[in-house]
């Protein structure tokens, strides 16, 4: 019993760091701004996120709440591998389980955060930070076809987001078990419905899938010259 309660406790330690509004603290430290009243189309108007610091208040505050959103996913998985494996007896599954759900509190926090009335950012970075605590091999061969993808986009977000994609792939390919491979799966669904209605938008705008998506690469090759 005392063993699940911690396991519960790291669940929710995890959502806690997870909630934590790096976004919102560091463009009020550098502009005054509320990072909720900033931003439009792709970056998304309110996003509490890495890519609305990064486009709509500077590279350098953008730049330092991506370290502290990838930090706060991999802080939630390691506190709780630490915690559970140093004060509790639990079976390594169920111990592994508990890391897992961990992760996902943390990036449900990113996403949904308690601080700001549940609207936070799209969960990128921090999902980033808890499969590279989990699975660094996996994420950094993953991240290595980033180069390409970047390459052929001009579009950094997109290149991350499709790297992630991978990751089941590679983690099936050398025969994980199962929940280890839907674990980023799972991931990628929480952070499609947190951007579905911005999809939807951005397609309403666009008239088709076509017109979207090129006129999403066309936009950010504009600005990448």
């Amino acid at each position: 019993m005392a063993d699940t309660f911690l396991g519960i406790l790291a669940i929710i330690t995890g959502y806690l760091i997870g909630s934590f509004p790096s976004a919102f603290v560091i463009t009020r430290l550098a502009t005054g701004k509320d990072i909720r009243t900033i931003g439009t189309g792709h970056t998304g108007r309110g996003n509490v996120g890495t890519r609305n610091v990064f486009v709509n208040v500077g590279k350098i505050p953008g730049i330092i709440v991506a370290i502290i959103d990838v930090g706060k996913g991999t802080a939630s998985v390691a506190l709780a591998h630490w915690i559970l494996n140093t004060v509790t007896n639990m079976d390594p599954k169920a111990l592994f389980l508990f890391i897992l759900g961990a992760g996902i509190a943390a990036v449900i926090g990113h996403i949904w955060p308690i601080y700001l009335r549940f609207k936070g950012g799209a969960g990128l970075a921090t999902t980033i930070g808890v499969l590279a605590f989990l699975m660094l091999r996996d994420v950094a061969i993953a991240f290595s076809f980033a180069v390409i993808f970047i390459f052929m986009t001009k579009n950094v977000i997109l290149s991350a987001n499709l790297s992630v994609i991978l990751i089941p792939f590679l983690l099936w390919w050398n025969r994980e078990p199962w929940y280890v491979i839907i674990y980023p799966i799972l991931l990628i669904i929480i952070m499609f419905i947190h951007y579905l209605p911005n999809i939807i938008a951005e397609y309403r705008k666009a008239g088709s899938l076509k017109n979207l998506l090129a006129g999403l690469l066309l936009r950010n090759r504009a600005k990448a010259r």
